[in-house]
């Protein structure tokens, strides 16, 4: 049910995320969602790779800090007030999110969002119990 996510720390100067995705590229590691972040002296880009382990080594090999995080991908419907049932169900058991992103998949019937949200296992209980579809790693790498 946890997903491996790939943060990237990044120099906020040019051609910096150009080399990521060059390295990645070269290897043939297919992103599948990304979200990036920045502050005046470095970028968080925190991704979705269809092979997370081999991304985490090349990306190491070639000199990035790289760190890996479990997250949740959980699949939402497509359509008004879908976020928000599965934001109700977390709020109604006093979980927190971290931080979230999202991507729409190829049917366009339902939205993925990514949810980092402490603590994971609680999280996955809730959800569960909710109703709510949460994605393998596999289902998701496979998209």
């Amino acid at each position: 049910m946890k997903v491996n996510q790939i943060s990237v720390f990044l120099e906020n100067k040019s051609g910096r995320l150009a080399d990521v995705t060059r390295v990645l590229a070269d290897h043939r590691i297919n992103i599948r969602a990304l979200s990036i972040a920045d502050t005046i002296d470095y970028g968080l880009l925190r991704l979705i790779v269809n092979d997370p382990e081999q991304a985490a080594k090349v990306l190491t090999d070639q000199g990035f800090t790289v760190a890996q995080t479990e997250v949740l991908a959980i699949e939402i419907p497509d359509r008004p007030g879908g976020l928000a049932g599965i934001i109700d169900i977390l709020a109604s058991q006093g979980l927190n999110i971290e931080y979230m992103y999202a991507f729409v998949g190829r049917s366009g019937e339902h939205a993925i969002v990514i949810f980092r949200i402490e603590p994971v296992d609680k999280a996955i209980k809730a959800l569960k119990e909710g109703g709510a579809r949460i994605l393998t790693g596999s289902e998701l790498y496979a998209l």
